[in-house]
């Protein structure tokens, strides 16, 4: 349902770069073509504390999604799946983390009416990967990240809208 009225509103196409951290966390921006508005990223993995079904590959990032004109920020819980090279979507189903996990993400996306796609298409490790943190990410240098490139899609973001709930918080 979210899905659904994220379509109505406008949709935004483009670029993002992000560093995935050693530490779950990934760090990075998207910019909207054409017009190269940029939009800061950042996330930090939710634990799971149960064993997760879903293989090595799978984990829910809580992503922050933040308008530097309004310094208004969305939160949407994301899958990623791949392992340096990472594809996110909304998460679906939360299964095998804890309850409190489980019932306050499901909540959330619920109520949410922002939609995220990523897909890398290019991933950069060792050399490539500092050279392009030290030039777009100059706070991460020294973190041993990897980064992926690719597009991105945002559905339903409008930070515009005084009625959005784009400041909620994920109380996990």
């Amino acid at each position: 349902m979210a899905a659904e009225e994220a379509s109505k509103k406008k949709e935004m196409e483009g670029i993002a770069s992000i560093a995935l951290l050693p530490c779950g966390s990934i760090s990075g921006h998207f910019i909207h073509l054409p017009n190269s508005t940029c939009y800061g990223l950042h996330g930090t993995e939710l634990a799971c504390e149960r064993e997760c079904s879903r293989g090595d590959d799978y984990r829910l990032i809580n992503l922050n999604i933040l308008d530097f004109t309004t310094q208004k920020e969305a939160t949407v819980v994301v899958e990623c799946k791949g392992h340096d090279a990472a594809r996110f979507q909304n998460a679906q189903h939360v299964h095998g983390w804890g309850n409190d996990v489980s019932n306050e993400v499901e909540k959330k996306q619920t109520k949410s009416k922002v939609v995220v796609s990523f897909e890398c298409e290019e991933l950069k490790a060792d050399k490539a990967a500092e050279d392009h943190i030290r030039q777009f990410m100059p706070k991460l240098v020294g973190m041993d990240a990897v980064v992926n490139t690719g597009k991105m899609t945002i559905m339903g973001l409008d930070f515009n809208d005084d009625d959005d709930e784009t400041e909620d918080e994920l109380d996990i």
